[in-house]
Protein backbone atom coordinates (compact mmCIF):
# COMPACT_ATOMS: atom_id res chain seq x y z
CA UNK A 1 0.00 0.00 0.00
CA UNK A 2 1.18 3.33 -0.74
CA UNK A 3 0.75 6.74 0.96
CA UNK A 4 1.04 10.35 0.34
CA UNK A 5 1.23 11.62 4.15
CA UNK A 6 0.85 15.12 4.80
CA UNK A 7 3.77 16.96 6.47
CA UNK A 8 4.58 20.43 7.53
CA UNK A 9 7.80 22.08 6.18
CA UNK A 10 10.43 23.23 9.36
CA UNK A 11 13.36 24.36 7.36
CA UNK A 12 14.61 24.81 3.73
CA UNK A 13 17.97 24.07 2.27
CA UNK A 14 17.45 26.58 -0.80
CA UNK A 15 20.33 25.45 -2.27
CA UNK A 16 20.05 21.67 -2.64
CA UNK A 17 15.99 22.23 -2.34
CA UNK A 18 15.72 19.97 0.60
CA UNK A 19 13.36 20.29 3.21
CA UNK A 20 13.17 18.85 7.12
CA UNK A 21 9.16 18.27 7.32
CA UNK A 22 7.48 16.98 10.49
CA UNK A 23 4.58 14.13 10.61
CA UNK A 24 3.73 14.28 14.40
CA UNK A 25 6.90 13.70 16.11
CA UNK A 26 8.55 12.30 12.94
CA UNK A 27 10.83 14.17 10.68
CA UNK A 28 12.13 13.38 7.89
CA UNK A 29 14.25 15.37 5.07
CA UNK A 30 12.84 15.22 1.81
CA UNK A 31 12.98 17.29 -1.91
CA UNK A 32 11.15 20.18 -2.74
CA UNK A 33 11.92 19.40 -6.82
CA UNK A 34 8.54 18.83 -7.60
CA UNK A 35 6.81 21.80 -5.78
CA UNK A 36 6.99 25.48 -6.68
CA UNK A 37 7.05 28.18 -3.82
CA UNK A 38 7.28 25.50 -1.07
CA UNK A 39 7.68 28.17 2.47
CA UNK A 40 8.54 27.34 6.31
CA UNK A 41 5.35 26.30 7.88
CA UNK A 42 3.52 24.92 4.42
CA UNK A 43 2.05 21.90 4.22
CA UNK A 44 2.85 19.71 1.88
CA UNK A 45 1.90 15.77 0.93
CA UNK A 46 5.01 13.68 0.90
CA UNK A 47 5.48 10.36 -0.67
CA UNK A 48 8.90 8.26 -1.30
CA UNK A 49 11.19 10.98 0.01
CA UNK A 50 9.16 13.95 -2.47
CA UNK A 51 6.53 16.64 -1.81
CA UNK A 52 4.11 16.26 -4.40
CA UNK A 53 2.20 19.30 -3.62
CA UNK A 54 1.15 21.88 -1.36
CA UNK A 55 -2.03 21.68 0.75
CA UNK A 56 -4.13 23.95 3.47
CA UNK A 57 -3.58 22.91 6.87
CA UNK A 58 -7.45 22.10 7.19
CA UNK A 59 -6.30 19.17 4.63
CA UNK A 60 -3.59 18.32 6.28
CA UNK A 61 -5.22 17.76 9.66
CA UNK A 62 -8.52 16.22 8.22
CA UNK A 63 -6.35 13.22 6.57
CA UNK A 64 -4.27 13.02 9.42
CA UNK A 65 -7.62 12.33 11.78
CA UNK A 66 -8.55 9.95 9.07
CA UNK A 67 -5.80 7.99 8.76
CA UNK A 68 -5.95 7.80 12.77
CA UNK A 69 -9.15 6.51 12.62
CA UNK A 70 -8.16 3.63 9.96
CA UNK A 71 -5.58 2.61 12.78
CA UNK A 72 -2.77 4.21 10.85
CA UNK A 73 -0.74 6.11 13.28
CA UNK A 74 -2.18 9.07 14.89
CA UNK A 75 -0.36 12.70 15.75
CA UNK A 76 -0.56 15.35 13.68
CA UNK A 77 1.71 17.77 11.84
CA UNK A 78 3.67 20.15 14.56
Amino acid sequence: MCLALPAKILSIDKITDMAIVAVGDVKKEISLALVEDASVNDFVLIHVGYALNKISQQEAERTLQIFAEAGLGGGGPV
